[in-house]
């Protein structure tokens, strides 16, 4: 994988920083105490696993501890059969383990969402319980005690190896926040429908996250099992997965301090409770609490925090300034004359296509084309069916009559990310960027293919955007629509579908897309069908123009011709506005 930042970061050296005090803390600390950290590190591993498939992919898993009970049952049972390699090597074969349950699981819940996918999780997660409790774990009969790696024999000595595993799973998720991957990950969270726009396989997607997931479970399953010795089914009950997703969800454990906090909750909070003489059971009860207060939020504590310190820092800083954020109104004049058409290639094609959604239809056997080095605009009143012609021409609506056609090929029958990487990219009129990326990655997630450095600030000062390592969740809206437009530009598709891109931008905003967009067919090489409300934008940019009313074509031609004829002017214009 292709790493957007190479150069090092504080938070790496942070975390190795972490370790080696926890390693001289522990050698301060006393025998219970070293108990109680090393639970706590190996929970933070169950919160890591969590972070993967709810808090970066947005997944509900109510079955991570299971996988963990796998991690355990392999980790025991290369014990037992001294299987060479030592316990690192037993610990990687457990996760492996995890990983194909993982998959397995992975498979018939791709198609499940919301209540229905937890659901399932904890029908998984019941059913291995009954399968575990009926089938002794390796050396559980023997009391043959799983053996430590060599050097970490003692307890503080082995809650060093611990917070080590720790360590390097957090470099490993952050370096994977860093690829086109994670950040695909992340994006399947915010929106499945962008994410399949820019080419991703949602299916593929929440497969990977429960794959990495339940790896990093099966690992943590394994570190439980030589802390202590010899585990029991009651150690990975399907009810303590409903704990720790809460716990998960509560705190955010996809961001680092969370995970910490997570890990320390899960080992601490039920031994203060039994100090207090209260039933442990309850601390299910105040972490359910804990994640209702989420979904009433919208965030967990640690996303609220950041968000939080993110204002601050903002508001010492002053507000920056952005290079076209000027007072300069819109020039309604066309920059370059309208390309000849009549024998280019065609880039899309469109035949008959027809929808109905019940008796409604939609689409009336339209058909389009839009020229290769051209610039189309699709024009119309609401509800005349422009955003539906481009759901369906990008796959997200698949019953249809008709045909589409991309360079000559038909995509019929593709789903939309397939559709994506073959050249049919698009924005949504509702914008749908995710805020947890930064402006870089999300223009490499954009494009759908790896960007050099060079590349990514080459696009962002062609768009004027902010720099790539500016948090998207700083950035206002309008910059946010041209940072996808610049995204889906630099992947050089054929053919670009942008539906109503202008909205909500400044006259300065609107004259900066205006040019941009007069440039993408021979800068990027790039088809593209404009559906836009600003009619000068479309005057000035698009070299014909296609009207749509009541889901019909009522006229095409070249811009000034097609905005000045009668019919078009009484479908959409309106009698004052000519």
């Amino acid at each position: 994988m292709d790493l957007v930042l190479r150069k090092p970061h504080p938070m790496v050296l942070g975390l190795i920083l972490a370790a080696v005090v926890a390693a001289s803390v522990a050698g301060f600390a006393n025998n219970n105490f070293t108990f109680i950290l090393t639970g706590a590190a190996v929970s933070t591993v169950f919160m890591q696993s969590y972070g993967l498939i709810t808090g970066r992919a947005g997944v509900i898993s109510l079955c991570q501890l299971s996988f963990a009970a796998i991690g355990a049952w392999v980790v025991g049972w290369a014990n037992t059969s001294d299987l060479p390699g030592g316990f690192a090597l037993w610990l990687v074969l457990g996760g492996l383990a995890a990983t194909v349950a993982g998959v397995l699981i992975g498979l018939p819940a791709l198609r499940l969402r919301g209540v229905s996918l937890a659901v399932a999780t904890f029908a998984f997660a019941t059913a291995l319980d009954v399968v575990f409790t009926g089938i002794p774990y390796p050396g559980q009969d023997d009391y043959d005690f799983v053996q430590r790696p060599a050097g970490f024999t003692t307890d503080s000595a082995y809650f060093v190896f611990t917070v080590i595993v720790v360590t390097v799973i957090f470099i490993g998720l952050w370096f994977l926040d860093r690829t086109r991957t994670g950040a695909a990950l992340v994006e399947i969270r915010h929106s499945e429908r962008a994410a399949a726009a820019h080419g991703i396989s949602v299916a593929k997607g929440k497969l990977t996250a429960f794959a990495l997931s339940a790896f990093v479970a099966g690992v943590g399953g394994g570190l439980m099992a030589g802390q202590l010795g010899i585990v029991t089914a009651g150690n990975f009950a399907a009810f303590a997965s409903v704990s720790f997703f809460a716990i998960a969800l509560f705190v955010g454990t996809h961001n680092i301090e969370g995970a910490i906090a997570g890990g320390l909750m899960g080992a601490l909070f039920p031994t203060l409770l039994d100090s207090l003489g209260v039933p442990q059971d309850l601390a299910a009860l105040f972490f359910g609490i804990g994640a209702v207060q989420v979904l009433r939020l919208g965030a967990s504590q640690t996303d609220l925090i950041r968000a939080q310190h993110r204002r601050k820092k903002v508001a010492r800083m002053g507000s920056l300034p952005i290079p076209h954020a000027n007072p300069r109104p819109l020039v309604p004049i066309r920059l370059r004359a309208p390309r000849e058409m009549a024998d280019a290639t065609p880039a899309l094609e469109v035949r008959d296509l027809t929808v109905r959604f019940g008796a409604l239809t939609a689409n009336d056997a339209v058909s389009l084309v839009v020229p290769k080095g051209c610039v189309i605009g699709l024009v119309g009143p609401n509800g005349a069916g422009k955003s539906t012609l481009i759901n369906t021409v990008t796959g997200f609506t698949d019953r249809y009559s008709g045909r589409v056609l991309l360079n000559g090929e038909p995509v019929d029958g593709l789903p939309a990310h397939r559709r994506a990487r073959l050249g049919l990219r698009r924005s949504f009129q509702q914008l749908r960027v995710p805020e947890q990326l930064t402006v870089g990655m999300f223009l490499q997630v954009a494009a759908g293919k790896s960007l050099s450095a060079e590349e990514i600030d080459e696009q962002l000062a062609l768009f004027e955007c902010p720099a790539a390592d500016v948090p998207i969740q700083t950035v206002d809206v309008a910059t946010r629509r041209l940072l996808e437009v610049a995204g889906l530009a630099a992947g050089r598709p054929p053919v670009l579908l942008l539906d109503e891109p202008a909205a909500g931008h400044s006259s300065a905003e609107t004259e900066l897309l205006q040019r941009r967009l007069s440039e993408i067919p021979e800068r990027f090489d790039t088809a593209v069908l404009l559906v836009e409300h600003d009619i000068e934008l479309v005057r000035s940019t698009c070299d014909s123009v296609v009207v749509l009313d009541f889901g019909r074509v009522i006229a095409t031609g070249p811009p000034d011709e097609v905005l000045a004829d009668p019919a078009v002017i009484a479908a959409y214009l309106g009698s004052a506005a000519h």
